[in-house]
């Protein structure tokens, strides 16, 4: 058994994908054969977060506290360096699978109520792959008798075209700000993006919040990742469900994925949501809550 747990291929025409149990996401995406997101073998933990759902947030709360419904509550702190709550509990969950196609599969898991989060969640993806490329469509619902609050995010890293790091890629946010961040990575302010227009990466440490996404008139946000070498480029559109986007260079991962992708990452929220109430969503009881994103390779 894989430590990433069970898997199951899904395939159109050029399009391959591999999804996972373990952080219900995708472990490897190529098109027409070279990879579209950073992969990871078999023997390997996720490097990173690589492709995980994450919820019932995304990003950091500072020193794992939050306060809702006039309740204070303390979540674990998982990333020691900045004393932060990272990520949710699900990414590292085992998601089970309730329909398999050849193209597609849904998986499910169940977030049971818990110290520090006493709320149970039902979350359920389906992934896909079609002529666009690769979709995932999420749905989370409350079975319990109390609102629920919750975020959702995911992880994938974006590898552009052929290069083997990213100096040489252009990155376009559409985006109005950008938040600012202190040393816990929690905002304290925002000031205007700096990725609207295409831009080299060159040596840029990116690991920043972006918000007021700029979208089409289908209500889609992208952000595309392009090389310029082989004029191959990468987008991730999200829809209206999601308002931010993190972005991460991989500078933080080691030996050859570092700097060889670049993290976009959809959220409904931006850090410390729990704790502000900014975007959070509120789900009541018996109610669903529904997000599409996906990858488009060009």
């Amino acid at each position: 058994m894989a430590l990433s747990g069970e898997q199951w291929v899904i395939a159109y025409n050029d399009h391959e994908a591999t999804i996972v149990a373990v952080g219900g996401g995708v472990r490897s995406y190529t098109y027409r054969g070279r990879p579209v997101v950073m992969t990871y073998g078999d023997e390997e933990l996720a490097p990173g977060w690589s492709g995980h759902v994450l919820a019932p947030w995304p990003n950091r709360i500072r020193d794992g506290k939050y306060a809702f419904g006039g309740t204070d509550y303390q979540l674990p702190v998982n990333e020691i360096e900045t004393n932060t709550s990272l990520h949710g509990f699900v990414a590292w969950a085992e998601w089970s699978a309730v329909e398999v196609t050849d193209t597609s599969v849904t998986l499910e898991c169940r977030l049971p109520a818990r110290l520090g989060y006493p709320w149970t969640l039902q979350l359920r993806t389906r992934w896909s792959v079609g002529p666009g490329g690769l979709r995932a469509a999420h749905t989370v619902s409350n079975p319990g008798t109390k609102t629920a609050p919750f975020g959702l995010g995911t992880h994938s890293y974006l590898i552009p075209g052929s290069l083997e790091r990213i100096d040489e890629a252009t990155l376009h946010v559409p985006a109005g700000k950008k938040l600012k961040l202190d040393k816990q990575r929690i905002p304290v302010g925002s000031g205007p993006a700096d990725f609207d227009e295409p831009t080299v990466l060159k040596d840029l440490v990116i690991d920043d919040a972006y918000g007021d996404l700029k979208r089409g008139s289908d209500g889609k946000a992208e952000v595309r990742l392009a090389d310029p070498v082989s004029g191959q480029a990468v987008t991730v559109w999200m829809d209206e469900s999601f308002g931010w986007v993190h972005i991460y260079t991989s500078d933080g991962l080691e030996g050859d994925r570092k700097r060889a992708s670049v993290a976009i990452e959809p959220t409904t929220c931006p850090p410390n949501a729990l704790a502000t109430g900014e975007d959070l969503i509120e789900l009541s009881p018996s109610e669903a809550w529904f997000g599409v994103w996906g990858i488009r390779p060009e």
